[in-house]
C-alpha cells in the first residue's frame, strides 16, 4: 500500500502536511496529536525525531527537540508509542523526519524495520546525501516499503531535481527559500514565484509540497497556488507552547489554517 500516493490521488490540491516533534510538549502527546491532527483535517502527518543538532531547523523546532529529549523521547520510545497507530489512523500517511546520525546509531536496518512495522510510510532525512542513499540504503528502503522524501531548494540544479524525482514515489519537498524552518521568507516574492514556476514547468512525475515559512491560512493558500499543498511545522509548535491540552490546541491550529 502506498498511502502517500493514495492521498494525492484523492485530493489533488490544498493538501496540508503538519509537522510536530515527538515527545513535545509532553512525552506521551505523540499519539493523541496524530489522532487530533488527522481528525482536524491534516492530510499527512510528519513526526520529528528529536535530535540535539537539527541543522535544517530553526529555533522553534530546535527548542521543541531539546524539550522532547529532556522529556525522555528517543527512537525506541517513539516506535513503542507508534505500535498500533494504524488501528487509530488507517489511511493517513505518516512520515518520520530527522537526521542521519541518530538513525545510524539506532542501526539503519533496525530503523527501517521498526518504522515499517509501525506503519510509517516515508522518511525525510535532510542530511542524507543522495549518492549515499542510492549506494547504501535504496534497496533497504524498498524492502521495507519506506519512501524517501528529498528536499529541493531554489539552488538545486535541474539535473539533480530530475534525479530526485526518479528516486522516489512519494512527493517532492520544495524549500520555499533560504534559511531554516520557521523563519520569515526573505526571498523577494517575484523570485520565489519564478522558482515555483520553474519547478512546475519541469513536469515532474511526483507531486510537490512547499515548506519552510508557511505558518497560517494566507501563506498556506499562497503556497497551494504553486504546488499540491504545503508543510507547516514551526507555527504548530508555537501553538503547542504552554498549553495544557496539546491535542485540542493542535486541532484549533489546523482548523485556523483550513477553515
Amino acid at each position: 500500500m502506498n498511502r502517500i500516493k493514495n492521498v494525492f490521488e484523492k485530493k489533488q490540491k490544498g493538501l496540508l502536511n503538519v509537522y510536530f516533534t515527538a515527545g513535545y510538549p509532553s512525552l506521551h502527546d505523540t499519539v493523541p496529536l496524530i489522532k487530533s491532527l488527522t481528525q482536524a483535517g491534516a492530510d499527512l502527518i510528519e513526526i520529528g525525531m528529536p535530535f540535539s543538532d537539527p541543522l535544517a531547523d530553526g529555533p522553534v523546532i530546535q527548542a521543541s527537540s531539546t524539550a522532547a529529549l529532556q522529556n525522555g523521547m528517543n527512537m525506541r520510545v517513539l516506535f513503542r508509542q507508534l505500535e498500533g497507530i494504524r488501528n487509530e489512523v488507517p489511511e493517513t500517511p505518516i512520515l518520520l523526519m530527522g537526521y542521519l546520525n541518530p538513525v545510524m546509531q539506532f542501526g539503519v536496518e533496525n530503523f527501517c524495520r521498526e518504522a515499517a512495522e509501525a506503519g510509517v510510510d516515508g522518511v525525510i532525512l535532510p542530511d542524507l546525501p543522495l549518492d549515499d542513499y542510492v549506494a547504501e540504503y535504496q534497496e533497504m528502503f524498498r524492502r521495507f516499503n519506506l519512501r524517501p522524501v528529498f528536499l529541493i531548494t531554489p539552488q538545486t540544479a535541474p539535473e539533480r531535481i530530475r534525479r530526485i524525482d526518479e528516486l522516489t514515489d512519494s512527493f517532492l519537498y520544495l524549500v520555499s527559500g533560504p534559511g531554516t524552518t520557521g523563519g520569515a521568507n526573505t526571498q523577494a516574492e517575484g523570485v520565489q514565484e519564478a522558482y515555483f514556476e520553474r519547478i512546475e514547468a519541469m513536469n515532474l512525475r511526483n507531486p510537490r509540497l512547499i515548506g519552510f515559512g508557511i505558518g497560517d491560512k494566507a501563506s498556506f493558500q499562497r503556497a497551494c497556488e504553486y504546488a499540491e499543498g504545503a508543510i507547516i511545522g514551526s507555527a504548530l509548535i508555537r501553538a503547542l507552547e504552554g498549553t495544557d491540552d496539546a491535542p485540542a490546541a493542535a486541532a484549533r491550529f489546523v482548523q485556523s489554517v483550513l477553515k
